[in-house]
């Protein structure tokens, strides 16, 4: 078992979104970020948990719990010449881009990026690092813990 942070724009996909959709679940497509692909490749397994986290919006923050559904597969985006993600160097047989399926658990109260810093106890957490981009960063076991038994009962 693994535990990860996903980001998502709420106003691309959000966690209301996901929680309106077919078996509450969403393919993570569009990340073009080599290390965050290869977690998803390499190391997400189906039943991994998973911290919804919205970003780059006014107060971003983790937004729910989710667990990944499906393992890493193709992203269909990068196939799709109108798509933003578009990359014209894959192709079905040398896919470049893969995504997972992530299914929602739980909708939480939002717990800030600033709440999330006040805890010293999660001061090593990558989403805090100055300077992350990533969009999918791994979380520690005890982090994970602390989160849901402190932040979140």
């Amino acid at each position: 078992m693994r535990y990860w942070l996903m980001k998502t724009e709420p106003s691309v996909v959000g966690i209301d979104d996901v929680l309106a959709m077919p078996d509450q679940s969403v393919d993570w497509w569009g990340v073009r970020n080599y290390q965050a692909r290869n977690f998803m490749r390499d190391q997400m397994a189906v039943g991994d948990k998973v911290f919804f986290y919205h970003s780059n919006c006014k107060e971003p923050g983790i937004a729910g719990l989710a667990e990944v559904a499906q393992k890493a597969y193709p992203d269909r985006t990068q196939f799709d010449p109108a798509s933003h993600y578009y990359d014209p160097k894959a192709s079905s047989e040398n896919p470049r881009w893969v995504n997972v399926d992530v299914r929602v658990t739980k909708k939480t109260r939002l717990i800030s990026l600033a709440e999330l810093r006040a805890h010293p106890e999660l001061a090593h957490m990558r989403v805090l690092a100055r300077g992350n981009r990533l969009s999918i960063t791994p979380v520690d076991p005890a982090d994970w813990d602390f989160i849901v038994g402190q932040l979140l009962k």
